[in-house]
């Protein structure tokens, strides 16, 4: 079934970008404040009922409360961060202006918009944000328009305005927040010393390793795949996940930086995208060396996903644990209908029903993942699943044709090699071995009852 098509409102609720407005942007007000690059004009709405106004409650250093001349500052600072990840000079010359209007937060789950509008031969933007919100959502509003800023400086004003990939701009947006938090978020005062106001700049510690609170997070919640980045839901973009969602956009954002070029590549990514109607064809258009196809990117992202596990895996998992996480691993959710006109019903299959009942093409794409997830939990996984779990990865993945295999001695070239793929047949004969080993583990474990030591 096809999925629905997004366009710029990929964000969904929690910030909409209107692409293609016509006309100027409105005019500006008198007493708003411009940065110091002049790019970014900073105002402000009137607060025409301040008894309902939503505060952040103090000490909360989650929360950001914008003013104007301290959001022009920390703007700037944005662009820069944002600049040097994709690899540009910090005083490199931009085309768009880009207005900042604030208004009153009356609720905690006010929305983000965000306009794109040409005018003569560029264009220009106007995000709307409450004054009070998360850094989660200020950091991916001001990386969303700085990134179409980007992308939109070859477009045509007679065109549309680029689509955004929502990985692209949380993971670009959690990666500035890692590396200069303590520097772009800039917070109003909230409290008085010896009368006077206290500003604050934000001091989130600062981590050698950009990516350390998402190897926390990813310790225990599982990595997203390229599919799901692509399409992610809305809990998952309000960190209803536990943060699963912004880990995991945040090392795939960082591993395209680490290819050969990579900031290059994203730089001209974000240049394709007014050219095509999705931003897919765009991301292969610029990584095309690196990937053909969304399975070579499965694969490498899963290649991936596992080094950086392996890193820092996180303490191992009790007998009990790695016992019925086992298990799961190794079960294959399914739907299906008793009839034409019935509800479909869920249900688990074994690794065995799936690789003989799937269709190639989604019995390829679960075991993809299931190899993937049984590398990440063999490093925590207690002895003996965790031998299992690598008994299992290596019968799928031989199946799939990723190990490689000395081929027959050839009378022309005694040193050929080449690779085979393990049949079903014998893949179904090692499954069967690996479940026998698992049920007598099994059976040899002692594992407390709850309660009892």
């Amino acid at each position: 079934m096809s999925r629905p098509r997004h366009g710029c409102a990929v964000l969904l609720g929690l910030f909409v970008v209107l692409a293609g407005a016509r006309g100027q942007l409105p005019f500006v007000d008198p007493s708003a404040v411009r940065s110091v690059s002049g790019q970014f004009i900073v105002s402000r709405v009137a607060d025409d009922a301040p008894y309902f106004r939503k505060l952040p409650t103090p000490g909360d250093t989650n929360v950001v409360q914008l003013e104007p001349a301290l959001l022009a500052v920390a703007a700037e600072r944005f662009k820069v961060s944002v600049w040097q990840q994709l690899g540009l000079k910090s005083d490199a010359t931009w085309s768009g202006k880009i207005f900042l209007v604030l208004r009153p937060t009356r609720t905690a789950d006010e929305s983000v918009a965000i306009r794109s509008s040409p005018f003569l031969n560029h264009w220009d933007y106007r995000v709307e944000l409450p004054d009070v919100l998360s850094k989660t959502r200020y950091a991916r509003a001001l990386t969303a328009v700085l990134l179409l800023e980007i992308a939109n400086r070859s477009a045509r004003t007679d065109g549309h305005s680029a689509e955004l990939p929502a990985w692209l701009v949380d993971g670009l947006a959690q990666q500035v927040l890692a590396t200069d938090g303590e520097k772009v978020v800039v917070s109003a005062p909230a409290k008085k010393a010896g009368g006077l106001p206290a500003s604050r700049l934000d001091q989130g510690q600062q981590e050698f390793d950009a990516l350390a609170t998402a190897r926390q997070v990813l310790q225990n919640a599982p990595v997203l795949t390229f599919d799901q980045l692509n399409w992610p839901t809305e809990a998952q973009m309000t960190g209803a996940d536990g943060g699963a969602y912004f880990a995991s956009a945040q090392v795939f954002l960082a591993g395209l930086l680490t290819l050969k070029d990579g900031p290059d590549k994203l730089r001209a990514l974000l240049a394709a995208l007014p050219a095509h109607l999705n931003w897919q064809t765009a991301f292969f258009a610029a990584f095309g060396d690196d990937f053909k196809r969304p399975l070579d990117v499965e694969k490498w992202w899963a290649l991936r996903v596992v080094g950086f596990a392996a890193r820092a895996p996180g303490p191992r998992w009790t007998t009990a644990v790695s016992r019925d996480r086992l298990a799961e691993l190794l079960s294959v959710p399914v739907e299906f209908r008793g009839a034409s006109n019935a509800l479909p019903a869920h249900a688990e299959i074994s690794l065995q029903a799936a690789l003989k009942s799937l269709s190639p093409a989604e019995r390829d794409a679960v075991l993809q993942l299931k190899v993937r997830d049984l590398g990440l939990a063999e490093l925590r996984l207690a002895l003996p699943f965790g031998g299992l779990a690598d008994g299992y990865r290596l019968a799928l993945a031989d199946f799939l044709g990723e190990l490689k295999k000395p081929a027959k001695t050839s009378l022309v070239n005694k040193h050929a090699t080449a690779s085979r793929k393990a049949s079903l047949q014998e893949t179904l004969k090692k499954l069967d071995v690996l479940d026998r080993r698992r049920r007598e583990a099994e059976a040899r474990a002692v594992i407390p009852l709850p309660g009892t030591r």
